[in-house]
């Protein structure tokens, strides 16, 4: 397949909250407490609420940038590309990057929300609703043929959790961002009953549960003197844990359409881990009393879970041991990680040295995502309209060289490289934990 053929749908990307986001949808008792975004004498912009500071607006929000700046943050707005918070932008950005579709992970909240989490449960609600709606109506409802909208769990509440999944499916929403580690956030683990009506409200409504890295608010588990290089390395194995903690939960025999997807995880690892979660299952099962039926844990997996990779060779030669029907390629723009603009022609030079067959390409790069989150943005644009070319056609004349946006030297703002312990300090704000 031609690179300029491809259809590409990007399961995690993330968004950068504009600061006017509460205001068309959080009801106006609350707008004076909501949370806001402070403008610092430093030139830095930090979200603030109430005794909370997010001291990382832009935590990654690097693309379009050269590496050396990748360490310098904090940041203020006018230091990362404007596609990362402005949608028209954002649109324009992906045109530009030949990805027709996106699936966006929150910034300031936390991957799980739990920075809504008060003593006043009304407000609380009321302020993740709030998000939801911005996200539903104004980010991803500007552009229907572009995001697949995913809403953030009341993750204080199951009940509530459960309600707010059916309230956002009535509307098309099945994505759904959870923590991958509920339990390191306080709250009751996957396998406690607790969580059975979100299980319930998940699976009736079709809707799937996005897992994401570091959503817990814990990165890694390293030295807190380690370099930054640990913890980067070490990212994708915390989603490792939560595969297990999930595949071997009651809910995944108990809700056979229950469907979680690993994001950011990474697909290199996977048959390994089928591997042994087979092996673990032939040796112990008789005296740890699980039951897969006449199943195999890895078959199980393959009805469960979906995966997704950035470029991942590894993960791309092994795919038919992960199952082609359970992968789907992600552009993670606009974080470090992202290959933006140029995902194309990374990701066709894997595929090609791995001998990807067209059919194959077609599943991971789009179909697989169209199924599993019930979207179809062929409904509001036309196939031909939607490759990698044709939207690079429609892009022509949009800026996307590298530029040194950084407004300061390391070290003025803090929060420069080699820090590992003020960067898991930072994600643990995040999440609210």
């Amino acid at each position: 397949m031609n690179k300029d053929d491809m259809i590409l749908i990007s399961v995690d990307d993330h968004v950068v909250e504009p600061p006017d986001m509460f205001k068309n949808h959080l009801p106006k008792k609350y707008l004076d407490e909501a949370p806001r975004l402070v403008h610092n004498e430093d030139g830095s912009d930090t979200w603030q609420f109430r005794d909370v500071v997010i001291p990382n607006v832009a935590l990654n929000a690097v693309a379009g940038r050269p590496k050396e700046e990748y360490g310098l943050e904090p940041q203020g707005l006018d230091e990362i590309r404007p596609g990362c918070w402005k949608v028209d932008e954002r649109v324009k950005d992906m045109n530009a990057g030949g990805i027709l579709g996106s699936v966006c992970f929150p910034s300031f909240p936390g991957f799980a929300g739990r920075l809504f989490a008060t003593e006043d449960p009304e407000f609380s609600l009321a302020l993740l609703q709030a998000y939801n709606d911005w996200h539903v109506e104004e980010w991803c409802g500007a552009y229907p043929a572009r995001f697949i909208p995913m809403t953030l769990p009341v993750i204080w509440d199951a009940e509530a959790c459960a309600k707010e999944i059916r309230r956002n499916a009535a509307r098309g929403v099945h994505a759904l961002t959870f923590s991958e580690n509920p339990a390191a956030m306080g709250y009751p683990s996957f396998h406690d009953d607790y969580w059975t009506p979100v299980w319930e409200a998940l699976v009736d409504t079709d809707t799937v549960m996005n897992v994401h890295i570091g959503s817990s608010g814990r990165l890694a588990i390293t030295a807190p003197d380690a370099p930054m290089d640990v913890m980067i390395t070490l990212q994708p194995m915390n989603i490792v844990q939560a595969a297990a903690d999930l595949l071997w939960s009651k809910p995944i025999k108990k809700y056979p359409d229950l469907k979680i997807a690993l994001s950011e995880g990474g697909t290199g690892w996977i048959p390994y881990f089928l591997e042994r979660a087979d092996r673990t299952y032939e040796m112990h099962s008789t005296w740890t009393g699980q039951d897969f039926g006449n199943k195999l844990p890895s078959e199980v997996f393959r009805d469960h879970f979906l995966t997704c990779f950035i470029s991942d060779p590894v993960g791309v030669a092994l795919r038919n041991e992960i199952g082609i029907d359970n992968i789907c390629w992600e552009a993670d723009y606009p974080h470090s990680d992202s290959m933006w603009p140029e995902a194309p022609e990374q990701l066709d030079e894997v595929l090609k040295a791995n001998n990807v067959t067209d059919v194959e390409i077609n599943k991971m790069t789009y179909e697989n995502a169209m199924r599993w989150y019930h979207w179809d943005p062929f409904t509001h644009i036309p196939k031909e309209q939607a490759t990698v070319g044709a939207l690079r056609k429609a892009a022509e004349g949009h800026d996307v060289s590298i530029q040194a946006l950084s407004h300061h030297k390391e070290g003025e703002r803090g929060g420069g490289a080699g820090h590992f312990d003020a960067l898991n300090a930072a994600a643990r704000g995040n999440s609210g934990a």
